[in-house]
């Protein structure tokens, strides 16, 4: 199999809809064996639930806001799996009332708590995990169109994922001499847990398969399938780069169907 012997680091799995779970069932299926977080007691039984689903898999608590909670997730990872083959960081987060109305009303501290969630949250965590992890590992965070252009309601989140994919060419060019490959997956809207908090996230999945030229909705599946590849071998040449998989609508220069 594909990740056969493979250990993986899977951060922020809410429950069956994340897309971090879904790049995790993917890599089990090809023979990963898996490490989970949750961030608080509350998230703990769902997540130990789906981690009980993989044989071998284990779950430890870790705010990734904290850096002594991750340093301490890593030396737990280490005592358990030794060495990382891959990471996958799946967190973001900003208020909701930073998701709704105009961007110009974002506050400082909305912006402040977004800006460290969602981006900075990726340059602890690889900092953190480079002792553990493998030669030619892979690292692998989501992001959103709504990083490059205007997505209604997205506001503050955006400039959070302009952030973070900035973050994923500088550490991919630090870490390239290593072997180490950093990516991110450019998803389409997806009805997570954290999609909820976006205002019209209905209308942005409704307008995407409408629009696509795939004309369909992005699927979980879809993008845990990018993600096994990401870990896998078969991606060895390839770091620094946001990879799509939203059926090809980013590609569109209008907003409706070309043609």
């Amino acid at each position: 199999m594909l990740l056969e012997g493979k250990n993986g680091l899977i951060l922020g799995v809410a429950n069956k809809a994340s897309i971090a779970w879904a790049i995790a069932q993917a890599c089990a299926q090809a023979g990963a064996r898996l490490a989970f977080n949750y961030q608080t007691e509350r998230l703990r039984e769902n997540v130990e639930e789906l981690a009980a689903t993989i044989p071998g898999s284990k779950s430890y608590v870790c705010d990734a806001g904290n850096d002594e909670e991750i340093t301490a997730l890593m030396n737990n990872v280490a005592g358990e799996y030794g060495k990382l083959d891959f990471l996958v960081h799946s967190i973001a987060y900003a208020p909701r009332e930073a998701l709704t109305g105009e961007f110009v009303n974002t506050t400082r501290d909305d912006f402040k708590v977004a800006l460290e969630v969602s981006a900075y949250s990726l340059v602890a965590v690889t900092r953190a995990a480079l002792p553990i992890l493998n030669e030619n590992a892979s690292i692998m965070t989501l992001t959103y169109l709504g990083a490059e252009r205007v997505v209604p309601h997205y506001n503050v989140m955006g400039v959070a994922k302009a952030a973070l994919e900035a973050s994923v060419r500088y550490l991919a060019n630090d870490l390239g001499p290593k072997g180490i490959r950093v990516n991110a997956i450019s998803a389409g809207p997806i009805r997570t847990l954290a999609a909820r908090g976006v205002s019209g996230i209905t209308n942005m999945v409704a307008h995407h398969r409408e629009v696509a030229p795939l004309r369909k909705a992005t699927e979980q599946s879809e993008v845990g399938d990018t993600g096994l590849f990401l870990a896998s071998s078969l991606s060895r040449g390839i770091t620094g780069e946001v990879i799509y998989v939203d059926g090809g609508y980013n590609i569109l220069g209008t907003l409706g169907p070309m043609g």
